[in-house]
Order: C-alpha cells, then sequence, then structure tokens
C-alpha cells in the first residue's frame, strides 16, 4: 500500500507535527499554485521512501492561513522541516527532489 503525506490544519498541526518526536516534513501549498504542483510528486514520493523515519504532511495555507503566517510562509511551496517539533529548516520553491532528499537526510543524521 502506497504512503500518502497526512493533511494537516491549523487544527491540528500541534497534534500532528509539534508533538512528533522524529522529523517531520510540512509541504505548504495552495491548489492554484503551479511550482506546488511541481515538487507534489516529490513530496508524494519521500512519504513512501522514508516510511517510518520521516513524517510527510501538506498544509493548504488558503484555508490555514494561521499556521502559515506562524511559520513566517510568505512564498509557496514551501517545506518546512521539524525535528522534535522544533522548526530546523525551510526550503522555499519548486526544487528538485533530490534537494529534499539530501535535506532529509542531513536532519536525520
Amino acid at each position: 500500500m502506497a504512503v500518502h503525506p497526512v493533511a494537516v490544519t491549523d487544527a491540528d498541526f500541534e497534534q500532528e507535527i509539534e508533538q512528533h518526536d522524529g522529523l517531520a516534513m510540512v509541504d505548504f501549498w495552495a491548489a492554484w499554485c503551479g511550482p506546488c504542483q511541481i515538487i507534489a510528486p516529490s513530496v508524494e514520493q519521500l512519504a513512501g521512501e522514508y516510511e517510518g523515519k520521516l513524517k510527510v504532511a501538506k498544509l493548504d495555507v488558503d484555508t490555514n492561513q494561521q499556521t502559515a503566517m506562524r511559520f513566517g510562509v510568505r512564498s509557496i511551496p514551501s517545506v518546512l522541516f521539524f525535528k522534535g517539533g522544533k522548526h530546523v529548516d525551510t526550503v522555499v520553491g519548486a526544487v528538485p527532489k533530490a534537494y529534499l532528499v539530501d535535506k532529509v537526510e542531513q536532519h536525520l543524521g
């Protein structure tokens, strides 16, 4: 069975991400955002490839503006990394999958 990113919202972000012990990667995106659609497949693939090691989530900034503002997300896509519930890194823009893999490995290491 394929593993997919979990959708998080303003309401459950703290529970799903900030109370998560390990490494979490959150894709801040919106349906109308072209570059967001470009990195979406990479985000999907990482959810499967790092199953059990990395929690992958997506947050729609249109419907969850509170969380986006809290973490200073000004442009999307923005991929934020959380380790033990703390925001440790941000990648902005439609970056290649290999770049995201490097970041994941760096924070898992």
